[in-house]
């Protein structure tokens, strides 16, 4: 599979041979056609519709492993794949990227700074092969290394919440990444949003000196937002690349260090297939054989993308725009809305902008005309919008969505219990993602 479907999006005979043994995909192959396999097929009777004697086998001996996805607006799939199957798809893709891969090789460390449940996980992980039954209170950088290359710093859910000591105990452990490296050079993983709540904190606090930067960064934890994006530009002078992956797929796309993505599609094929009648937002249909003991063929995998030129290209992709369950319906009959397209509309609007989120309550979450919104913004300065701004945010989120719109400054918006943001609260309180593992394993 070199990422290129066929015309229909069916799998070839080789594919096809390979899966033959599996249950839930006898149907489809007796019938001749592979229908879009949405999540609720696989949980339905799992994990009996996967198992074959191989399975078994690998399951007995440790080579596979039962693990939850994460996701947005759901609930976690159980799934079936080999330890550390996301991982391994980061370490190398990190290894073959055109622009980072040379701190792949000069071995740098590297250092995660993404959410608590990561952390926690990863630190529940060692506790277990130690054989100790609950978590330190705090644990030290010992129980937060997942490996010989790679340990978490985030011990807070909410990084708008950490205070000097946080910050200060995050940079000395980071300052021990560099000191590892013959050349003081060390990598940064990250979700978009903690480091730039980093370098807020360590803007404000005079903490530059203390703050080694990295040699490269990757964000690949969640959607980032082009003023975060641009924000990270103007403060590291390194490579800032984005991974576009799943815990069930690894890693599919990745951008260089313009902003380009570029497919990673070894042993899988995207298909595009538009939401909405005439709409550019594509929904991804992934059929892939990576992981060996749970193959996905057109697999729904609920992520949304825009192409270039609008047209179901996925060498073309421009965008990874969000969730497709979190699309909303807009008011005035223009298509489904996206996290990307409301993401768009702020960033034109102003790059003061940090955190935002869309509330919409009544029959404006349905498309029906009525209702109201309201846009809730934090920015990096801490400051409010000025009225020319807050003026031209607000008519832009209402020519997108169709719905009137209330814009407020906020001196925090709080992150969600997953340790992640929701773009979208349609009225209950901002309910967001389930993820714990992140990229951890």
């Amino acid at each position: 599979m070199d990422g290129q479907p066929s015309r229909s999006g069916q799998p070839t005979a080789d594919i096809v041979n390979r899966i033959r043994d599996i249950p839930i995909y006898r149907a489809s192959i007796e019938r001749g056609h592979f229908p879009i396999l949405d999540k609720p097929e696989i949980a339905r009777g799992f994990p009996d519709n996967w198992m074959t004697p191989e399975l078994a086998a690998a399951l007995a001996a440790g080579k596979a492993e039962y693990v939850l996805s994460t996701g947005t607006n759901h609930a976690r799939m159980q799934i079936i794949r080999p330890p550390y199957f996301l991982l391994n798809s980061y370490y190398r893709l990190w290894s073959e990227h055109p622009d980072i891969a040379d701190t792949w090789h000069a071995g740098c460390q590297r250092v995660s700074l993404t959410t608590v449940l990561a952390t926690e996980h990863v630190a529940r992980v060692n506790a277990k092969k130690h054989g100790r039954t609950t978590l330190a209170p705090v644990p030290d950088l010992d129980d937060r290394r997942l490996d010989d290359r790679t340990f978490y710093v985030n011990l807070t859910l909410d990084p708008a919440h950490w205070d000097r000591a946080d910050v200060e105990r995050m940079l000395a452990e980071i300052r021990t990444a560099r000191e590892a490296h013959l050349d003081g050079r060390y990598h940064l993983d990250c979700s978009g949003y903690h480091l730039a709540h980093l370098v807020r904190k360590v803007s404000e606090w005079g903490l530059w000196d203390r703050f080694p930067k990295p040699a490269s960064i990757v964000h690949a934890y969640e959607y980032t937002p082009v003023n975060v994006r641009r924000y990270l530009y103007e403060h590291f002078d390194c490579p800032v690349i984005d991974l576009f992956g799943s815990t069930e797929l690894g890693y599919l796309y990745y951008s260089d260090r313009d902003g380009r993505y570029h497919p990673y599609l070894d042993k899988m094929s995207v298909e595009l297939v538009p939401v909405a009648p005439d709409s550019g937002i594509f929904s991804m249909i992934v059929s892939s054989v990576r992981n060996p003991y749970m193959p996905l063929i057109r697999y729904r995998s609920g992520d949304c993308a825009r192409t270039l030129d609008g047209t179901p290209d996925p060498t073309k992709i421009v965008r990874f725009c969000g969730r497709e369950k979190e699309l909303l319906n807009s008011a005035h009959g223009r298509g489904p809305v996206a996290q990307g397209d409301l993401d768009d509309c702020v960033s034109g609007a102003s790059s003061r902008v940090f955190v935002h989120q869309l509330r919409v309550v009544g029959d404006a979450q349905g498309g029906a005309g009525r209702g109201e919104a309201e846009l809730r913004y934090t920015t990096f300065d801490g400051g409010p919008l000025d009225a020319s701004e807050t003026a031209a945010l607000s008519a832009g989120v209402e020519r997108l969505t169709g719905v009137a719109c209330r814009v407020e400054h906020c001196a925090h918006i709080p992150i969600g219990k997953s340790g992640k943001y929701a773009w979208l609260d349609r009225g209950t309180g901002g309910a967001d993602r389930m993820d714990e593992t992140d990229g951890a394993s």
